[in-house]
């Protein structure tokens, strides 16, 4: 599988990821400027964390008029993957390839931490070989990460099956207390109706390298393998 990394102005986790695929995971993979026009024939299109544009307006909402970003709209609309961490998450909800919103943190702060995540499902690709009795421990680094959606749109998500994780306690219990931002149902990640989008808030290429301590993320990136 080749994978394409997306890279923004403001853009700075996409050097994490290039060096998960490619040094850790052994995965061919490739940086994609956002005035491309060209997929380079990638499989797998991820965009990464950062501040794409600085955040200005919101974050994601001018990165999600990219010229690459018509490419990816319709590489998803073929049915090709396509994932947004953090940041990459917001620009995917801005560019209506996800549904709801990303809100300021219940806190108005910015929030860098470990946290601990919980599959909600193991029927997409993202969480396909991760038991879900297990709970993950990846870093969060975010100001406006509280999903959000209308009630009509959260039902549908939920019945549908397309939360991908759950913020929940060391333990797995998914509580008030161990919510970072406020995010509606604890959710940390959503997919498309079609399961071949998917974004999410904690970056797993951050808990990828044993040299950091912790390789929880790894489970995650090993899953898109499957």
């Amino acid at each position: 599988m080749k994978f394409g990394i997306v890279v923004f102005p403001g853009s700075n986790c996409d050097e994490d990821m290039l060096y998960t695929l490619t040094a850790v995971m052994g995965q061919k993979a490739v940086k994609l400027w956002h005035k491309d026009h060209d997929l380079q024939g990638c499989d797998f299109i991820i965009l990464p964390g950062g501040f794409s544009y600085g955040d200005y307006l919101r974050s994601g909402a001018i990165a999600r008029f990219s010229p690459i970003m018509t490419e990816v709209s319709h590489h998803a609309q073929r049915g090709g993957y396509v994932m947004g961490i953090c940041n990459g998450f917001q620009i995917l909800v801005e560019a209506g390839l996800l549904e709801g919103a990303l809100l300021r943190n219940h806190n108005q702060k910015y929030v860098c931490k470990n946290i601990f995540l919980k599959p909600a499902q193991t029927d997409s690709l993202p969480t396909k070989k991760l038991n879900p009795k297990n709970t993950y421990q990846i870093p969060i680094a975010h100001g406006e990460g509280r999903y959000y959606a209308s009630a009509e749109t959260l039902r549908k998500i939920e019945e549908n099956g397309q939360v991908l994780f759950r913020y929940v306690s060391a333990t797995g219990n998914a509580d008030e207390a161990s919510n970072p931002n406020g995010s509606l149902n604890n959710i940390a990640g959503i997919s498309n109706i079609g399961k071949n989008v998917f974004g999410m808030m904690p970056h797993p290429e951050r808990a990828s390298d044993p040299i950091l301590g912790n390789t929880d993320g790894k489970n995650i990136l090993e899953s898109l393998l499957s």
